[in-house]
């Protein structure tokens, strides 16, 4: 396979600009033609589904916290592969990380070789930009910030002053966007919604591409980048098919899905089949495992509760043997009960003795070292993620699990024979 060359996007802090900036850059690149391989660092599945969005083709998450340096790679590696330009969005701020100082953009870019353009918002900011871009690009030697993009100018005398200050660091500046309404990401609820689900969100995406191609430079920008390091497109996954044909479920209600494991999976051999739950289909009668991903059940509680297809294809799969396990909102869904915002209750799959209650939400985020026995053809320790609202009670636990610094938790999670499924997202092997 022909390698293609990698960038990343990153930034002091969040809210910078850096997605409205890669957004912007997919587009504009994709108008001139180039075939762009987008990826989030890290486990942001919602992030990653805007990337998909706007580049035409899947985007990977690239997690440096849960996924080993060769898994990087290769996953990197094997995504980009005869494509134009692998571009990965960062991560909060540059050296942002999780609890245990592992998992930031920095450490990604690190491991993947490949050089940093720093987006830095300029609102406000005079001289002292130098100072704050000098740091960012000495703190660590062992990954390269490359360019700079400044966000948010106000005037052409402030751009100015700003590349004057600049210019002694001897690190190209590709562009200066300027401060316009029209250049704002949508906000989303909660930082739960999809793009499809904000109106203005392609005239937004329009208006960044157009501000892209007109400020930055980007013939500049693609000389910048570097090539991927080359990896065995043979490498084995670590976390096995969940069996010989998985059915997974797959609408509005089951958007949340790791695309490196479906990718492993396909490679070793599985035959992955979809079916919607909304549409009240069921798993595929030949399949001898059945995954349902996180989504949002909770904003279809009544066409799930009603979907009769749906949920006695899945007893059937129970009843023939298959393994059938689910995760966040899937796990929701195997319950017995699901309480809506509204304090609605729908009834569920009731294959596992759980209830789920989105009614008065609190939020569960943060990275998990899980462990387990139970027929999941995985390795004992795994890595994943939490990020949930609902609250809900457990039958006999999946996972022990203890967040990123080893801190115990509540175990997670319930299994009943073969039928089994957490509030984790599992991202890989640890």
């Amino acid at each position: 396979m022909r390698s293609a060359n990698g960038l990343v996007i990153a930034a002091p802090r969040s809210g910078s600009g850096k997605t409205l900036v890669t957004l912007g850059l997919l587009a504009a690149l994709r108008r001139r033609g180039l075939d762009v391989a987008p990826a989030k660092t890290g486990p942001d599945y919602i992030d990653a589904a805007i990337l998909t969005r706007v580049a035409g083709t899947p985007a990977i998450n690239l997690d440096p916290w849960a996924m080993s340096p060769m898994s990087l790679r290769h996953s990197a590696y094997v995504h980009g592969a005869n494509r134009d330009l692998l571009l990965v969005e960062g991560v909060m701020g540059l050296f942002d990380s999780a609890a245990d100082g592992r998992g930031s953009t920095a450490d990604l870019a690190a491991a993947l070789k490949l050089p940093v353009i720093l987006v830095v918002d300029a609102d406000k900011q005079g001289q002292s930009i130098a100072a704050v871009v000098h740091g960012f690009a000495s703190f660590r030697q062992d990954m390269e910030i490359a360019g700079v993009i400044l966000n948010r100018v106000a005037t052409t005398r402030q751009e100015r002053l700003l590349l004057d200050s600049l210019t002694p660091l001897g690190i190209p500046v590709l562009g200066a966007l300027p401060r316009r309404e029209s250049l704002v990401v949508p906000e989303r609820h909660l930082g739960l919604v999809l793009p499809g689900e904000v109106a203005t969100f392609d005239t937004t995406i329009a208006a960044a591409a157009e501000a892209v191609e007109t400020y930055i430079d980007l013939n500049r920008l693609l000389a910048l980048s570097a090539p991927l390091a080359v990896a065995s497109e043979s490498q084995p996954g670590r976390l096995p098919p969940l069996g010989q044909r998985i059915s997974i479920a797959r609408d509005d209600a089951f958007s949340f899905t790791y695309q490196h494991l479906i990718a492993d999976w396909q490679q070793a051999g599985a035959v992955i089949s979809h079916f919607s739950p909304l549409a009240d289909e069921a798993p595929e009668m030949n399949s001898d495992a059945v995954l349902l991903p996180g989504g949002y059940p909770e904003l279809h509680g009544s066409r799930l509760s009603a979907a009769a297809r749906f949920h006695a294809g899945l007893h059937a799969a129970r009843d023939r043997g298959a393994l059938i396990y689910g995760e966040c909102g899937g796990y929701m869904v195997l319950g017995e009960e699901l309480i809506d915002a509204s304090g609605a209750s729908h009834r569920m799959a009731s294959l596992l003795p759980i209830r789920t209650d989105i009614s008065r939400p609190k939020r569960t985020l943060g990275y998990r070292r899980l462990s387990h026995h139970s027929p999941l053809p995985w390795p004992r320790d795994l890595l994943g993620h939490e990020f949930h609202y609902s609250a809900g009670n457990s039958g006999d636990p999946l996972f022990t699990a203890t967040d990123a610094i080893g801190t115990s938790l509540p175990p997670m999670g319930a299994i009943v024979g073969r039928v089994m499924g957490s509030y984790a997202h599992v991202i890989d092997a640890a």
